[in-house]
């Protein structure tokens, strides 16, 4: 499978949050047709366009921008950690990168570092089931505002349930996420 191109990435995150082509060219007040071209990859959005695109997302613009280094066999199949695009919900102190090739998936596969004293005081909920994994570090979470604390090892699942974070610990937090559909 070839990389996916910059039209395929925005269509999946379209699709992924259940917008029509009419509701995302109203929000970004431009022609479906236009938006289609740009899905198609007949017509390239300016980087006005994409900004806007990301604002409508949530997501940062530079996740429209997978690096090229590498082989191009590698294209669409392997992610050097260097290479992987910035991605999340822009919270202070975390750092989110995807680990999967592209956007084009069921599901999406992310790495997430919450920094020391860094936390997500305001509940998040997403119609999603998500699997994380604690590859290093401590890390106090809130599922539907029940407390547990998660150490390097252990895993937890969130379904459709509202969660918040927070890392008081001395070290990062490093987690490994599974999100299905995917949401960035």
């Amino acid at each position: 499978m070839e990389h996916s191109s910059l039209g395929e990435d925005i269509r999946a995150l379209r699709t992924a949050r259940k917008m029509t082509l009419e509701d995302l060219a109203n929000r970004l007040g431009r022609s479906v047709g236009w938006l289609s071209q740009v899905e198609r990859d007949i017509s390239t959005p300016r980087m006005s366009d994409l900004r806007e695109i990301a604002d409508a997302f949530g997501v940062q613009v530079s996740l429209f921008f997978g690096s090229t280094d590498g082989p191009e066999n590698e294209s669409g199949k392997v992610v050097r950690a260097k290479a992987r695009r910035v991605i999340g919900e822009r919270d202070a102190g975390l750092l989110e990168t995807l680990i999967s090739p592209d956007l084009t998936d069921n599901f999406e596969m992310i790495h997430s570092t919450f920094q020391p004293g860094s936390s997500r005081d305001k509940p998040i909920q997403r119609p999603t089931q998500e699997v994380a994994y604690l590859i290093s570090g401590k890390l106090d979470i809130w599922l539907d505002d029940e407390p547990f604390t998660v150490a390097a090892g252990d895993s937890f699942r969130i379904r459709n349930a509202a969660y918040r974070w927070s890392n008081p610990y001395s070290e990062p937090a490093i987690a490994i996420w599974v999100i299905s559909p995917p949401v960035y």
